[in-house]
């Protein structure tokens, strides 16, 4: 199963989903009552949605999606550890680097 937006009514970033997958929340915090607390999914299961589903719906699961001998090395390595941080911190976290295809294409300062 693969995640994703109200894009363009919301910004399509896939820290944001994994966020509001986990949470529930909006990024000050906030969930309203009707916002389906109840059925939040774990860290493992959003991660899997964001990269094995999404690899999956565009039909690339044989190059894409997770990191195995073979496929593109593509990754994003932010500024919390998504899988122990607090929530709190994924909504204010960011990208340090990114590598496509293995290679670094970004790095911040």
């Amino acid at each position: 199963m693969a995640t994703g937006t109200d894009a363009p009514v919301e910004k399509g970033d896939p820290l944001v989903e994994f966020y509001a997958a986990t949470y529930r929340h909006d990024l000050k915090g906030f969930a309203g009552s009707n916002w389906g607390l109840d059925e939040v999914l774990t860290r493992p299961q959003a991660l899997a949605m964001i990269t094995k589903g999404a690899a999956y719906a565009v039909f690339r699961e044989k190059d894409l999606g997770d990191l195995a001998v073979g496929k593109a090395a593509d990754i994003s390595v932010f500024s919390v550890d998504l899988m122990t941080a607090p929530f709190p911190d994924i909504a204010k976290a960011h990208a340090v680097m990114t590598v496509v295809a293995g290679k670094v294409v970004y790095r911040a300062r």
